[in-house]
Formats: C-alpha cells, structure tokens, sequence
C-alpha cells in the first residue's frame, strides 16, 4: 500500500530515495472516478522504473478544468489510489498544473495518457524520459458520467 505525503516529505522521500538508486516515475492526473484506463496506465507507468509517485488534482484544481467536478473528494481519491499496488507515493497539487510538483521531486520519468502528445505533456523539460501510454477508447471519466446522466 503507498503512502499520501505532502510535498516536503515527497521531496525528501524522492531525493533519499535517488540516492539509493531508485528509478522514480511520475504521473498525475485528477482520477475522479476511477475506471480501468486509469488502472491499465498505472499499472504501465510503474513498469517504467523502481517508484511510481502520483500528482492528484487537489478539489480546486479540479474545479479550474472540468467544470461541475470533482465528483469525489481529494481524500477519497487519494485514498483510492494510494490503495492499488502499483502506486509508491501520492501528493496533492492545487495548481492548474503538477509543473512546480514535477519541479520539487525531478522525476526520471514522465508518463502521461495517449491522448497527450509528449511535447505537451507538462514537466518534458525537466524528466529524462517521457512516456505515452495508449489510450483506451471509449473509456474516460466523462463518458462513464454522460452514462450516467442518460439513465
């Protein structure tokens, strides 16, 4: 099971954790309903390298991009996420985006969903590698809530 930290203990974490060798991978994204795309990608992403850390949209930074969202709290969500195996470490971030985050811990790798262009993703100038895991069609949060709505 991973573990929620704040940034200060992430960058601690992160710099001891490089300093044992360890390969750190970063992803991040809001996982406001958590939905086998996401699973799929973490599971991808931790085969990257040795620390899979997550950047989890606070509330707020939801809210800027995606109106009417989040649907579950950041608690929850971290909570969720920091409960599937493959996640090491989990820190909120309450910006638009996780660039200050991705600044503080210097991951080693990116990754990002398919529908991310790598020169898009936030944070490729400071990574060593960047990554872009297919995306699944037809799977996304706001296609399970437009069902929803529907029925």
């Amino acid at each position: 099971m991973g573990t929620i930290l704040n940034w200060n203990e992430l960058g601690s974490t992160v710099h001891r954790l490089k300093a044992e060798g360890k390969k750190i991978v970063f992803t991040n994204g809001c996982f406001d309903l958590i939905h086998i795309g996401h699973v799929r990608s973490l599971k991808e992403a931790k085969k990257l390298g040795d620390v899979l850390v997550v950047g989890l949209n606070s509330d707020r930074s939801v809210s800027l991009i995606k109106p009417r969202r989040p649907i579950i709290p950041q608690e929850q969500r971290a909570e969720i996420l920091v409960s599937l195996d493959m996640i090491d470490y989990v820190s909120l971030f309450d910006e638009e985006t996780p660039y200050e985050l991705i600044k503080l811990i210097q991951p080693d790798v990116l990754v990002k969903g398919g529908d991310w262009e790598k020169e898009d993703v936030v944070g490729v100038d400071i990574a060593k590698e960047t990554h872009s895991i297919p995306y699944i069609q037809g799977i996304s949060t706001t296609e399970i809530i437009e069902k929803i709505k529907k029925l």
